[in-house]
């Protein structure tokens, strides 16, 4: 299984990247929004990878994070979702929105993806939405795929491509909502009904410090009069 590929991009198409490992050249099929935010080629670039096998086809699909490559993972696993519908929803909401949709149960935010139908976004959200919370967290937690060096597909030598540079930690919004949920499970409260919480705070504007958060949170969860 090839998890991860780190190189140089020597070309990139409407929907896909052929990234050059010491001279063998990968085809990778990536989303919208992870095509805006590689790099141009000719420069160093890495992926997680997810490798879609059939009778009669091998393809590569590339993420930016390991949170994006897990929602695709999980996105496949809903009947109706294949490899281009989970694309089109990771490329339309990114892992966040992801998130964030089947948190609070926002079948409509998912339909925002191109073909996919309003039976098949209810599905994503009723099969997906105990997953959010820890994938949520993840967010939180991870970088990206081009942090630190090449990793095991590439060796040291003449031919091998300048290191990738390393990307910045995660956004300051992920980390708050990662650090909200740990303190409303720590409080008491489900993983669903925290990540709800959370993810309808953020949505609203409440700020993007975890204290803030958590305020605005344990308001929507409070018991209504």
């Amino acid at each position: 299984m090839i998890g991860r590929l780190a190189g140089r991009i020597d070309y990139k198409g409407s929907d896909q990247v052929m990234i050059d490992v010491k001279g063998v050249g990968y085809v990778v099929h990536v989303s919208e929004r992870t095509l805006s935010a590689l790099p141009p080629v000719g420069e160093a670039a890495a992926l997680y990878t997810d490798l879609l096998v059939r009778e009669d086809l091998l393809q590569l699909y590339g993420f930016i994070t390991m949170q994006e490559k897990e929602w695709h993972r999980l996105l496949t696993t809903v009947q109706g979702i294949g490899a281009k519908a989970s694309m089109a929803i990771l490329g339309a909401l990114g892992p966040d929105g992801v998130s964030r949709a089947i948190a609070l149960g926002d079948a409509t935010a998912v339909r925002a993806a191109p073909g996919v139908g309003p039976k098949i976004a209810q599905r994503v959200v009723n099969e997906l939405r105990d997953k959010a919370p820890a994938l949520m967290a993840m967010g939180g937690m991870q970088g990206h795929a081009a942090s630190g060096d090449h990793g095991a597909l590439i060796e040291e030598g003449a031919d091998a491509p300048a290191a990738p540079r390393r990307a910045p930690p995660p956004p300051p919004a992920a980390a708050a909502q990662s650090e909200a949920l740990s303190a409303l499970s720590n409080l008491g409260y489900g993983p669903a009904e925290a990540a709800g919480a959370v993810a309808q705070a953020a949505g609203a504007g409440e700020g993007g410090d975890t204290a803030t958060l958590i305020r605005a949170a344990l308001k929507l969860l409070a018991p209504k009069d």
